[in-house]
């Protein structure tokens, strides 16, 4: 058997605010002939998702913090190339959550590891509109905002990965949507996806702006949030929402790099008389919906109903460079990165 190095990147510092490419350090290791229930992958594709910032803080949350000096993780798709695994072969395509590193070899559980389904696809896809993003958009949409035909639904983040799939699945439970991205390609991204409204958020500089634009987008007031990034779009949403309204809480980028607390929204009383329902969520949480959204998701692809784009770099030494890219707005889509060579 051949002998197999790989290049990861590691923790090398905790950052404080955004986080700079001094905080990580590319390294090459060896990776070990698989032992007995091992196998041995060779990744392809990358993932790179904001969730991970807070995994760099030394902090207790719903999964360990990264350890310093050590290979970060995430989810990646990959190969196998050798195997003791009696229900792994060389060949089979792999999901697992050891990305940040070219190669790795471990037991299936260590590594969480999965087959890819045949399901017509691209493999990339299971980091995305089949994967955890799609799973996040799904769980959230429909276990927590509960879509009912007519309502109006406020996404925030619509043109990443969850927010764009969450536009698609409420139009096709037959809610209004209104999307907020940020510059004209995304407003063109959001028109594509029909969307019924899109606001850009970089032309709503301050809370303020932003409820008059949401209110000009839903006249009428939303009945679902779905929040990916807090801040002035949580304020506006709490402005805007109707009596029993729901708000899926996926994320807050806007607060991930701040160096204090965020304050909370100087107009949260109105979750009283509006008799609002907010409730942060975790994907992994919502893992008995797999058998549910992969037939669903399955149906819409194969009839044209779902589409999804991605913002991909390529190698391993560009992985920094597409996480930072997610504090930036850089990613239309899913931010991945490409380790196949291929174009």
């Amino acid at each position: 058997m051949a002998h197999l190095t790989s290049r990861e990147w590691r923790l090398a510092s905790r950052p404080v605010g955004m986080p700079e490419p001094s905080n990580f350090e590319l390294a090459e290791t060896d990776v070990p002939t698989p032992g007995e229930g091992e196998v041995q992958v060779r990744n392809r594709w990358l993932s790179v998702d904001p969730y991970m910032r807070g995994r760099m803080m030394d902090r207790e949350s719903y999964v360990p913090p990264f350890e310093i000096g050590k290979a970060l993780q995430g989810g990646a798709v990959g190969e196998v190339v050798a195997s003791s695994h009696p229900n792994y072969a060389p060949g089979d395509k792999v999901s697992s959550m050891l990305g940040w590193r070219e190669a790795f070899t471990s037991t299936p559980e260590g590594a969480m590891m999965m087959k890819l389904p045949p399901v017509g696809i691209p493999e990339q896809a299971f980091l995305g509109v089949a994967g955890m993003p799609g799973l996040t958009a799904y769980a959230g949409l429909h276990r927590i905002g509960q879509p009912k035909e007519g309502e109006t639904v406020f996404v925030s983040g619509a043109a990443g990965a969850v927010g764009s799939l969450v536009c698609q699945m409420a139009k096709l439970r037959g809610c209004k949507v209104v999307g907020s991205a940020g510059g004209p390609d995304k407003m063109a991204y959001l028109a594509e996806l029909g969307v019924d409204a899109a606001i850009d958020y970089k032309a709503a500089p301050d809370a303020g702006a932003l409820i008059r634009a949401l209110k000009a987008a839903a006249p009428k007031g939303i009945d679902i949030y779905f929040d990916n990034v807090g801040g002035d779009h949580l304020v506006a949403a709490l402005e805007c929402a109707r009596p029993f309204a729901r708000f899926p809480i996926c994320g807050m980028i806007s607060g991930y790099n701040a160096t204090e607390p965020s304050p909370g929204p100087a107009n949260i009383v109105n979750v009283i008389p509006k008799r609002i329902l907010i409730q942060g969520f975790i994907v992994t949480d919502n893992q008995d919906l797999m058998p549910e959204f992969m037939t669903d998701m399955s149906k819409w692809i194969s009839e044209g109903k779902i589409s999804w784009r991605e913002t991909v770099k390529d190698g391993i030494e560009s992985t920094v460079d597409a996480f930072l890219g997610l504090f930036q707005g850089e990613n239309t889509g899913k931010m991945l990165v490409n380790l196949t060579g291929e174009g």
